[in-house]
């Protein structure tokens, strides 16, 4: 009985030790309580990652949010929070979009993305899927709130 819960906890470990942390000189549990504060429920993903290369330096949500492709709303196709990341980490202007998820109209999504403000070296791309998700651009305003809130 003791070697499954063992495993289970290394396996639990192995998983949190992938996942990264925040960025320099700001407490990841202050951000992750501003963020969730802000707009966190179970189908949101903030990913913050560097200008340049989109490397990942926070993320909010789990890797299988954060993986969901949804409608771009804007391109016709569908993308990820992490492909999003990436075109912000390349320069592509910043995005405030938002449509429907499901055909019927009954869940929305909304996207957010482009630099954190006050640092030239970040961006950050978010993504929430739901019955009662808010435009693009109050995700962005709310996102603006919550790094402010966590000194970043």
């Amino acid at each position: 009985m003791r070697a499954p819960a063992a495993v289970a906890l290394l396996a639990a470990l192995a998983v949190a030790g992938c996942s990264p942390g925040a960025p320099k000189g700001v407490s990841k549990d202050v951000l992750d309580d501003a963020v969730t504060a802000q707009i966190g429920d179970p189908n949101t993903c903030v990913l913050i990652g560097k200008a340049g290369s989109g490397a990942v330096v926070y993320q909010f949500g789990s890797h299988v949010t954060c993986g969901k492709a949804w409608p771009s709303c804007d391109s016709g196709g569908a993308r990820t929070t992490d492909n999003l990341l990436k075109a912000a980490a390349q320069g592509a202007p910043p995005v405030q979009a938002s449509c429907r998820s499901q055909a019927d109209g009954s869940r929305g999504v909304g996207w957010s993305a482009g630099p954190v403000s006050g640092h030239a070296d970040l961006v950050y791309a978010a993504a929430m899927e739901g019955a009662n998700t808010p435009p693009g651009v109050v995700i962005a305003d709310k996102l603006r709130q919550a790094f402010e809130r966590a000194g970043l």
